[in-house]
């Protein structure tokens, strides 16, 4: 078959042939049919995470039609469209994955190939309203914006029962873009911030009320005067990917009571966050990654019920994957990068 393998750290993904993997007991042959990127592919690349083992099969997105079955498992699974919930071993806790845990593209040979092997209790069946390319451009960065989202942050359990106010940030990646389709198909009303003016509006055709440019020098204090949340704060739900210097004004547009979550680090760590405004806001600030099994399951159900559609900004062979990874590292797409394999 074909793949895009990993050779080591710092070097160039490689498009060759290997062997075809064949399924074990509880497993599935998936035939990939398409296969989205993913920050954490360039961050493999460059050894970013613990426990690297290469070389390695990039790939944690996928969806694809089952062609060969391992023992045990179920004979209604051939031939199935579906997608692949790449978060594996979860564990017994929905508070904490567990040691086991692992992601689909490093440690185990991920979804930038023509076949993948897999457990079948990580397939779900495919959405019909969506493509294979749509898809594929959906499970990583839609676990973890349902996560931050409805479990961590509760955006589903709003006590008040009017509409909750949500900032997310650096909308443009795939993460941020799901969070913004799940949070309005919730309900509720979506601000966003970014370094682009274009991406800013792109936001606000898929139903962002407004957004503001992080660029601007107290873009903060502008965004409050915007939505008239004054001095106290506006939003009652942020999602951030960012983290660094600029979490300290996340903290000053947080409405008393709100709820902050991060599930990245792009710019630093975070500095310059004064306790007293975390106190006494009474501010809920939580760290987030991927999700469980049953998180992946429940969104998949919403992706669904609200006939959503991941945004996707380029299709590319998948022999172009390396040009793709850089684009990624760029940050320079609207939506996911998705690449046709077969």
């Amino acid at each position: 078959m074909k793949a895009i393998f990993q050779p080591g750290l710092h070097e160039f993904a490689q498009y060759i042939d290997m062997e075809k993997p064949v399924a074990g007991p509880g497993e599935a042959i998936v035939q990939i049919k398409a296969a989205a990127i993913n920050h954490r592919d360039v961050y493999v690349q460059h050894g970013l995470y613990p426990k690297m083992k290469l070389p390695v099969v990039l790939g944690s997105d996928g969806a694809g039609v089952v062609v060969e079955l391992g023992e045990g498992v179920d004979p209604a699974w051939k031939n199935e469209e579906v997608i692949i919930n790449p978060a594996l071993n979860w564990g017994p806790s929905p508070h904490f994955y567990g040691p086991d845990f692992k992601i689909l593209g490093m440690p185990d040979n991920g979804t930038f190939a023509e076949y993948v092997k897999i457990e079948v209790k990580y397939l779900h069946r495919k959405p019909q309203h969506l493509s294979f390319q749509q898809a594929a451009a959906l499970p990583l960065t839609g676990l973890t914006a349902w996560r931050a989202l409805m479990t961590r942050a509760g955006l589903a359990q709003n006590p008040t029962g009017q509409p909750e106010r949500v900032l997310i940030t650096g909308i443009g990646g795939g993460g941020a873009l799901a969070a913004l389709q799940f949070a309005k198909a919730a309900g509720a009303e979506v601000w966003v911030t970014s370094g682009s003016a274009e991406k800013l509006q792109r936001a606000q055709e898929l139903g962002a009320t407004g957004g503001i440019n992080y660029r601007e020098a107290d873009w903060a204090k502008t965004l409050l005067a915007q939505t008239g949340g004054g001095k106290g704060g506006f939003f009652d739900v942020i999602i951030d990917s960012a983290a660094g210097p600029g979490f300290a004004k996340l903290v000053d547009v947080a409405a008393p009571g709100g709820r902050i979550v991060f599930y990245g680090g792009t710019t630093g760590n975070i500095t310059d966050v004064a306790p007293s405004k975390v106190f006494f806001k009474q501010l809920n600030i939580h760290g987030t990654t991927m999700g469980t099994e049953a998180e992946f399951a429940d969104m998949v159900r919403f992706v669904e019920k609200h006939q959503l559609v991941p945004v996707i900004d380029e299709i590319m062979p998948l022999a172009e994957a390396e040009l793709a990874l850089r684009k990624i590292e760029s940050g320079k797409q609207f939506g996911k990068l998705v690449l046709q394999v077969s």
